[in-house]
């Protein structure tokens, strides 16, 4: 019964107060309705306003709290690499410090300890081993590579692997060794995945490689690919086209022009008849150059 009147009471408030009608009823004839409902209408529990409740005292209002004072920065300590604040790029502070590492070493040893320690570079910590020269130094040879590869990092020495097997035949047809060199990779560490080196990533090496061949004081060098021999001409088309002449190059550090012969890997060997013809050209213009003494043939 109390729920059939709350029912009922609830149409009224929404304005249903005729049930049933016999005859239709003009709706915008009547008055509009008050905002309030008229007193009686409802129940005086619904129509009185509860008492509200007594407020809570509310807490004092925080005082406003000075900002801390920012601290100044650290000052660097003695000898610490230069950081963000000598306003230089990431990579160029990066070659900067790799100047500075290779042009301290006086020897090939203290060179590999330099890169072996250098850690401005990512591919040192992606590689397994520093690649570092091996040979005989000073010799009048200097055989640069590419790049190592997953057999040269797992051993830590260049033209490890099949590549190397091939290195050392094509050596032996001109009556060559390794024994008869000094041999190096153009940068000491694998890229991952055996990937190009980036841009930056040989910039960052490239110091490392001017001070080896200083160091090395070799009478000719041999770029075998096409990075070391872009690297060491600056030019920027592929060895296909550097191959097959000597050229001068003049490093920082070094007094003198270096004779430099650009010839294809030995990892190029397979790709076309054409690439074991110019192979074989090149090393006999190396053995015809060694005989005769010169530095240009």
């Amino acid at each position: 019964m109390m729920e059939a009147l709350a029912l009922l009471r609830l149409y009224g408030e929404w304005g249903a107060d005729t049930a049933l009608d016999d005859s239709p009823t003009d709706w915008l004839s009547r008055p509009a309705p008050s905002a309030l409902p008229p007193a009686g209408t409802h129940d005086a529990a619904q129509v009185s306003t509860p008492p509200r409740p007594a407020s809570r005292p509310q807490p004092p209002a925080a005082t406003p709290t000075m900002p801390e004072p920012r601290r100044p920065p650290r000052p660097a300590a003695a000898g610490a690499p230069a950081g963000a604040e000598d306003g230089l790029p990431l990579i160029d502070r990066a070659v900067q410090q790799a100047t500075e590492a290779a042009a301290a070493a006086t020897t090939l040893a203290e060179l590999h300890a330099a890169m072996a320690g250098f850690d401005a570079c990512g591919l040192r910590d992606t590689a397994t081993h520093t690649v570092a020269a091996v040979g005989e130094a000073p010799g009048r040879l200097l055989l640069i590579g590419e790049p190592p590869d997953a057999a040269e990092d797992r051993g830590g020495t260049p033209f490890a692997g099949p590549m190397g097997e091939l290195l050392d035949r094509m050596l032996a047809s001109i009556g060559l060794a390794r024994a008869d060199m000094l041999l190096a990779p153009v940068i000491p560490w694998r890229p991952p995945g055996e990937r190009p080196p980036s841009a930056a990533e040989l910039r960052i090496c490239t110091p490392f490689l001017h001070r080896l061949i200083v160091l090395a004081a070799p009478r000719k060098v041999i770029a075998m690919g096409n990075t070391p021999a872009r690297l060491l001409t600056g030019e920027t088309t592929g060895i296909a086209r550097l191959r097959g002449r000597w050229r001068d190059i003049t490093l920082p550090g070094q007094a003198a022009p270096i004779a430099l012969l650009p010839m294809r890997h030995p990892s190029q060997l397979g790709a076309s008849p054409t690439a074991r013809r110019d192979a074989w050209k090149d090393l006999l213009l190396l053995r015809t150059t060694l005989d005769s003494g010169s530095d240009t043939d």
